[in-house]
């Protein structure tokens, strides 16, 4: 963990996706609230930390409740030696520099195309950039993501760092949440 990142600790149970993701979501553990309030933004968060003294690094995904969720895969699910149902102790910090989020095929394609775009999005901050994926990304529909591919690639050729109008937390559009628990 970076030297100057809190720790916070805290226990939490695993839940099973209800419906299967097609992706690698074994299970999944929701933040408590007052945990996730430590972080620093309401939106995507990279943190490193612990699970059952297991270490990892991941990505956790705002819930749409003002929290978090942490997304474990087949790998980190069976590392943590524990069960659905189970609680476990993690400890987490966020990390001090996000790292830079990997870039859709689909979206890289599109800004291929545009080097005014490409020169916009090469001059926005990481976290600026982890938003446009992320709204990129939380598209529900394949229409409405490659809808939202092609205004990204307009806004950015047109000077916009940032993307607008966009509740990172899903809170007020209710757009985001964690997977429904099994069972």
């Amino acid at each position: 963990m970076s030297k100057d990142a809190e720790k916070t600790t805290f226990t939490a149970q695993l839940f099973a996706p209800a419906k299967a993701a097609g992706d690698d979501l074994r299970a999944f553990l929701i933040l408590p609230k007052e945990v996730s309030d430590l972080l620093p933004r309401r939106g995507r968060t990279s943190v490193k930390g612990t699970i059952n003294n297991h270490p990892f690094q991941a990505t956790l995904e705002p819930d749409g409740q003002l929290s978090h969720w942490l997304k474990m895969d087949k790998a980190l699910y069976e590392a943590c030696g524990a069960t659905i149902g189970e609680a476990v102790i993690v400890e987490i910090a966020a990390m001090k520099k996000e790292p830079e989020p990997a870039l859709p095929a689909d979206f890289q394609a599109l800004l291929d195309t545009s080097p005014q775009a490409k020169a916009v999005w090469e001059a926005t901050t990481t976290i600026a950039r982890v938003d446009w994926i992320h709204w990129i990304e939380s598209a529900k529909q394949a229409k409405t993501r490659a809808t939202r591919i092609e205004n990204a690639c307009d806004m950015l050729a047109s000077g916009k760092k940032r993307v607008c109008c966009f509740d990172q937390s899903g809170f007020y559009s209710k757009s985001l949440s964690s997977p429904s628990p099994a069972g």
